[in-house]
């Protein structure tokens, strides 16, 4: 199937120069006496890299044929990252860490995620939107702090860190949104 330049938006998989790309961010620009034309971020699936280009009205694209399949991280070990599939738990197989790319933050045990496959290989992850995580590090709230906004760095279970608000303190549990890599609320009190 092709897709007309007005149909890449985020998430939308195309075929660029042969290689599979995502869509991370798409902007119509109107140029005075000129024509108009798409400006995207995209990440290429099989390399990680991201371009930026801009499309012409008139270009046309193949869509990516991309098979998505559940899979369970296992665990990782000296920048190796083990998962096996929901359905078939004894078939293992290593992700490497460019693969995984920052989603390596927020990977915890037994976590089952979204892998995206074109052509039968695994070419990237997709974590759930919002996890949980467990407070492990976080530096007692000073008096006085809350004139900045009241935001203090913790350290999660899987080794992250991130900007929370000043009552977040160790042993509390947090949700994230694991595309900003944001957090969103505490989940329940130490």
């Amino acid at each position: 199937m092709s897709l007309t330049v007005n149909e890449l938006r985020p998430k939308t998989f195309f075929i660029f120069e042969g290689q599979p790309y995502v869509v991370l961010e798409a902007h119509h620009l109107k140029m005075q006496q000129r024509r108009p034309v798409v400006q995207t971020k995209m990440r290429n699936l099989m390399s990680g890299k991201v371009l930026e280009r801009n499309f012409a009205q008139s270009d046309t694209f193949e869509e990516a044929d991309i098979a998505r399949q559940k899979v369970k991280y296992l665990y990782g070990h000296r920048d190796q990252f083990w998962f096996s599939y929901e359905n078939d738990p004894a078939k293992r197989f290593e992700i490497s860490e460019e693969m995984l790319g920052e989603s390596v933050k927020f990977l915890k045990a037994n976590t089952v995620l979204d892998a995206l496959l074109f052509n039968d290989k695994i070419i990237a992850v997709e974590l759930p939107v919002k996890m949980d995580f467990k407070v492990v590090e976080a530096p007692p709230a000073i008096r006085g702090d809350t004139a900045q906004g009241g935001v203090k760095q913790v350290t999660i279970e899987t080794g992250a860190t991130l900007n929370v608000p000043l009552f977040i303190n160790e042993d509390d549990t947090v949700r994230v949104n694991t595309e900003t890599g944001e957090y969103t609320e505490r989940v329940e009190k130490g």
